[in-house]
């Protein structure tokens, strides 16, 4: 029984030293061998022996590139408080993974220091609009800073990039005001534009109209007066001077027009005198039969009708729209 437990001791004990001589190493990671507490060697990825209980893996680290987001409030130039947001992409560095490992108790701490302070030191610069127009600047600031300070603790910056910037919402709703006020100035003007051109277009229609329609006037009129020198040299060959031509074509004329006129039945033209004294002819005759009409209507009534006589007179009742 003695010898059972014996022998079952060394193999566990053998065992666990076969086991302490060993280690497995995971892609794109590096781990830090110490023998008897102090550094050995970095172990790279693969299978990887020791010397039992006497090297030591002190620790792991990941060479991926690895992402840190830091939220950071700050002022600017113009007093708007805004807050940011940057991600840092870093990754420790293969030859310097000694100095990654021994050199800083916490990286992230550190990144999240210097990523502060340039923020504060960069941005209070700006006014709020080029804090949005140059944030890549910002980006660029941050990267160049950390990297001269981190390369020296085995970390490389890969990237910073600004990836949100949020200001008070009182001061975004003022923007967007703004921002609305803007666009509708700008759609006023593009509207005055065309209703403008509408405008001009309009009147160089009517322009080119009118200028069309006094250009078929003349040629009316030109035709009219041909015509009327043609008619005139007709008469004339038939022994009718010019006068007496002129007198008959505008008495043609006349007669044509009371023609037309009679051809329609609805028409309500009224032909007036054309000349001054025509006119005056007419006023008189109006006023004479005016006075006439009114003289023989009061002699009618001076006389009786029989229908006067045949029926009795009635009151006079006030109507019902009296």
């Amino acid at each position: 029984m003695e010898e059972l437990i014996v022998t079952a001791v060394a193999v566990i004990g053998g065992l666990a030293f076969f086991r302490s001589g060993w280690v497995i190493v995971r892609q794109q990671q590096a781990a830090v061998i110490q023998r008897l507490g102090k550094f050995q060697r970095v172990a790279g990825a693969g299978f990887q022996f020791k010397i039992p209980f006497v090297d030591q893996v002190a620790g792991k680290m990941s060479l991926k590139v690895q992402q840190m987001d830091v939220k950071v409030e700050t002022k600017t130039r113009d007093d708007v408080f805004v807050h940011m947001k940057v991600s840092v992409q870093y990754q420790v560095l293969k030859a310097k993974i000694y100095d990654a490992f021994y050199e800083l108790e916490d990286a992230k701490t550190q990144i999240n220091a210097y990523v502060f302070d340039v923020v504060r030191a960069e941005v209070p610069k700006m006014k709020l609009d080029e804090v949005f127009a140059r944030k890549d600047d910002v980006a660029i600031a941050i990267k160049t800073e950390l990297s001269e300070a981190m390369e020296k603790f085995g970390y490389g910056i890969v990237k910073a990039l600004v990836t949100d910037i949020d200001p008070d919402p009182e001061v975004k709703r003022s923007m967007n005001r703004i921002n609305a006020a803007e666009r509708e100035k700008v759609a006023a003007q593009y509207e005055a534009e065309a209703e403008r051109i509408k405008i001009v277009a309009i009147a160089q229609a009517e322009a080119e109209s009118k200028k069309l329609q006094g250009q078929g006037i003349a040629d009316q009129r030109r035709e009219i007066a041909k015509g009327l020198e043609d008619s005139v040299e007709a008469l004339n060959k038939v022994g009718i001077n010019s006068q007496e031509a002129s007198a008959l074509i505008v008495v043609t004329q006349h007669y044509d027009t009371l023609q037309s006129m009679g051809t329609n039945s609805r028409s309500n033209l009224i032909l007036l005198p054309n000349s001054p004294s025509n006119a005056s002819d007419m006023m008189n005759q109006m006023i004479t039969s005016f006075t006439a009409a009114s003289m023989m209507g009061d002699e009618m009534k001076k006389t009786p009708l029989p229908e006067r006589e045949r029926f009795p007179k009635r009151e006079d009742k006030p109507l019902l729209g009296d």
